[in-house]
């Protein structure tokens, strides 16, 4: 273990001003001037400021690249965050759209650089406790909706929280029985919006991924997450309530999430994405979420979002 407050099993996952600046090789004075501008992904944390490792990798990708070209036709995909009712209801919909969840920030990647229609996004910003529209004002995803007439829907409201086995054999209540107990915890990838809130309710209750024993198996969707847990090879992750019901695992809540989706407005009449909202506004869509669980679908659709 370490006594270092941003360190991951892997890495830092959030990195101090002093940490940043050597990762980018500039100069204290520099990081400031950059977070006075508000050019570089930072938020406050018991008032210092803290650089999610993810955004700030992301945040090179687009210093690294130069313009974004502009596709006229993006393959008929949905990149991004994997959500389990998007999931259903896009192959139940007939819409044509194939999913390729990856996680939030490689949905936002994929969104700029044309190979994809969607992005589905839960990208939480600490300081503002919003989600989404913050992450559209600087760096990569800045310049992804920068004059492209973007938009972010919304698809739903979820809980996320830890999934546990079945009947919850080691009493988990809350994120310091995780560490407490010495439990397995398997973690989402960087990339994942998942991963960046579990980091986020870490830091509010004054833990760290250093205090937690995480495998090494890392899970790249909710699904793998639930699995991981229902073979036995994990005692607990941060995934939606959806899937704990899926695989009759244990639920213990921690948050509700906004999950949204980026497109540009042109793309919203076209008939996959047309047929996929009408399909959401069926009472079949309605059912399978209050089935699933852990949904709130009363302002799907609502624009949180609309860019020039």
């Amino acid at each position: 273990m370490t006594n270092n407050p941003t360190q991951s099993h892997d890495g830092p996952d959030f990195l101090t001003t002093r940490e940043v600046a050597a990762y980018l090789r500039i100069k204290e004075r520099r990081v400031y001037e950059l977070v006075r501008q508000r050019a570089i992904p930072c938020t406050r944390v018991t008032g210092k400021w803290l650089f999610p490792r993810a955004l700030i990798d992301l945040w090179l990708v687009e210093n690294a690249e130069g313009e974004i070209a502009s596709p006229a036709h993006p393959p008929p995909v949905i990149a991004g965050s994997h959500d389990p009712l998007l999931d259903w209801a896009a192959k139940e919909s007939g819409c044509g759209l194939a999913l390729l969840p990856g996680g939030s920030l490689d949905g936002i990647r994929r969104f700029a650089a044309g190979e994809a229609v969607i992005a589905g996004l839960h990208l939480l910003d600490p300081e503002s406790g919003t989600y989404n529209v913050p992450a559209l004002g600087a760096g990569l995803a800045h310049r992804a909706a920068a004059g492209r007439g973007v938009v972010l829907l919304e698809w739903a409201r979820r809980r996320q929280g830890l999934v546990v086995a079945a009947g919850n054999p080691h009493g988990v209540a809350g994120l310091h029985d995780l560490a407490a107990k010495g439990l397995r915890v398997v973690r989402r990838q960087r990339e994942a919006g998942s991963h960046l809130l579990l980091a986020h309710l870490l830091e509010r209750a004054g833990l760290t991924f250093a205090a937690l024993n995480v495998v090494d198996e890392t899970a790249h969707g909710e699904t793998d997450l639930g699995l991981a847990i229902l073979e036995g090879r994990a005692d607990a992750g941060l995934a939606v309530e959806a899937v704990a019901r899926s695989l009759k695992l244990d639920f213990v809540p921690l948050a509700e999430e906004r999950y949204d989706l980026l497109l540009r407005r042109r793309d919203y009449f076209e008939p996959p994405v047309q047929t996929l909202f009408a399909f959401a506004r069926t009472d079949a869509f309605r059912a399978r979420a209050d089935q699933m669980g852990g949904y709130d679908i009363r302002a799907l659709g609502t624009v949180h979002y609309n860019g020039p």
